[in-house]
């Protein structure tokens, strides 16, 4: 008889279809986008947090330390991976969401001091403990859509003892949640008002000070910019991030997000592991993206949340053999929304990607953008046991059945996390 401390193992029996993403192990790109390696009526088995097996014949392996999850004819996914998102903040942004109602731009309210600005001055002004537990709370959002790892931005601290503030946070979350966190330095989403005459000595700041403490502390993977005229110009951006490359970090961005200002080439000459937003982006930003391996994040549900119609040219993106990411870009200002499913569903509607492409875009391609693509984003053997029992037959009811989570279970290393 097996010790009472013996951990125990999981079964997910009686599935519909198994989404395992098997396949390269690499991003996946152009037609291979839509080959999800589906098991029909299959299942999984993980051990210490590991999946051991997928597929049929998992009844076999099932003894009384077996915790046994009957799927009731659902279908399982990886857990998705959410590769951009800016989890930490104080406030709301709900006044503004109604002024955009009335017809105020994002620019118009930005320039009368909303905006980031608003929320930067929010979380200067709340403490640590006070971020963890906001943060808290959005993490069991993530993890009731069926989202178990997030990219996690810093950037509504904007002075050095807010954005390391901020990264503590992440950090906190990351070691007390089920959801993981990635964590990612973005001093640079704003030049704040105490600088606006002075826009060099901010750079300066990021550069010299607020760089170096990060790096010290190891408390940022990544490091982001939001690359953009009236933001960062392509000068500061490429300032900042050569500065986080000699600090080890690796490289992201916000690219042509409100104009084609230049940072898809900006991202392809620097080598980033990511452009993100890139509504603005051309055939020659696309072809510098392919040409450098830089794989473009998608965030429909901040074109959504403004009102816009200018949604990034997905299609074109696939045809060039790009390996397209896609991503909530939960915020405070524009969008709102940890869910994952909302952007399946933007994605299919408005970017005409298909709902198979879409699936690899929120798991495995997100996972390599994330460095992890040996980890999670798709159910194998050896990976991280990351996998959601979603309340449909079949994985295209997730981005069909708009404005509902469909998550019925969710289990991070194996451990229930959701349902």
């Amino acid at each position: 008889m097996s010790s009472e401390n013996e951990s125990k193992s999981l079964a997910i029996v009686n599935c519909s279809q198994v989404v395992t993403l098997a396949g390269p192990a690499r991003p996946r790109v152009g037609a291979e986008l839509r080959e999800l390696g589906i098991v029909a009526r299959g299942g999984l088995f993980v051990r210490d947090g590991l999946i051991e097996r997928v597929g049929t014949g998992i009844e076999e392996l099932i003894d009384a330390n077996t915790i046994v999850v009957d799927a009731g004819g659902r279908v399982v996914l990886p857990g998705f991976v959410d590769a951009h998102t800016h989890p930490v903040f104080a406030g709301t942004r709900v006044d503004e969401f109604e002024e955009r109602s009335r017809g105020a731009t994002y620019q118009e309210i930005a320039a009368r001091g909303g905006g980031i600005q608003s929320t930067v001055n929010r979380t200067r002004a709340s403490s640590l403990d006070e971020l963890i537990a906001t943060g808290r709370h959005y993490a069991e959002w993530f993890l009731r859509g069926g989202t178990t790892t997030v990219e996690a931005k810093s950037g509504y601290g904007l002075s050095l003892e807010d954005e390391i503030k901020i990264l503590r946070a992440i950090r906190q979350l990351d070691r007390k949640s089920p959801l993981r966190y990635v964590p990612t330095f973005l001093g640079a989403h704003s030049i704040p008002p105490e600088y606006k005459s002075r826009r060099d000595e901010y750079v300066s700041l990021i550069v010299e000070e607020m760089l170096p403490r990060v790096a010290q502390e190891k408390l940022a993977e990544y490091c982001d910019v939001f690359c953009e005229e009236k933001v960062f110009t392509t000068d500061e951006s490429w300032k900042i991030l050569s500065a986080a490359r000699c600090h080890g970090l690796g490289l992201r961005m916000h690219a042509d997000q409100l104009s084609l200002s230049g940072g898809a080439k900006l991202a392809a000459e620097l080598g980033t592991v990511t452009a993100d937003h890139l509504e603005h982006t051309d055939e020659e930003g696309i072809a510098a993206l392919k040409g450098a391996g830089v794989q473009p994040v998608l965030l429909p549900g901040s074109v959504y949340a403004l009102g816009s119609s200018r949604y990034p040219a997905a299609r074109e993106m696939i045809d060039a053999g790009l390996a397209v990411v896609l991503a909530t870009d939960f915020n405070p200002g524009s969008s709102p929304t940890p869910s994952m499913a909302m952007i399946l569903s933007l994605a299919a509607t408005h970017m005409k990607m298909t709902p198979a492409e879409a699936i690899t875009a929120v798991t495995i391609n997100a996972a390599y953008s994330l460095n992890r693509g040996d980890q999670i984003g798709s159910l194998q053997p050896g990976k991280i046991a990351d996998c959601v029992i979603h309340d449909a037959a079949d994985y295209r009811e997730l981005a069909y059945f708009f404005g509902i989570q469909h998550a019925w279970q969710v289990f991070s290393q194996g451990k229930l996390s959701h349902g």
